[in-house]
């Protein structure tokens, strides 16, 4: 075996960084109403107003679960005039909404 095929040891310092981020994604993941919203987001921009008519999801919840997703910067915001439309902030993020999807939603 040549120098170019040896396995290096795993370098713990970039799996327990990696490790913090998956945990927060998953975590943050793990609520209904947030990964409806995601998942709304997934198939492009929206306002709180088009988000609020598409999932049926009361303002104040809304507005805190967008909140948890902009605190843990998977969703982004872009200001057009007084709306603020939301997208998904990472490819990271839509490929495990992709994956999920594919999993668990119904197939027509």
């Amino acid at each position: 075996m040549n120098s170019s095929t040896t396995l290096q040891p795993p370098d713990m310092t970039k799996m327990r960084t990696a490790a913090s981020e998956a945990t927060t994604v998953l975590r943050t993941l793990a609520n209904e109403d947030r990964l409806l919203l995601l998942c709304q987001l997934s198939q492009g921009e929206m306002s709180v107003s088009e988000l609020e008519e598409a999932l049926e999801i009361r303002q104040p919840t809304l507005s805190q679960q967008l909140g948890v997703l902009r605190t843990e910067k998977l969703v982004q915001t872009r200001r057009d005039g007084k709306r603020i439309y939301y997208s998904v902030a990472d490819q990271k993020t839509l490929s495990i909404l992709g994956l999920l999807y594919e999993l668990y939603c119904p197939k027509d």
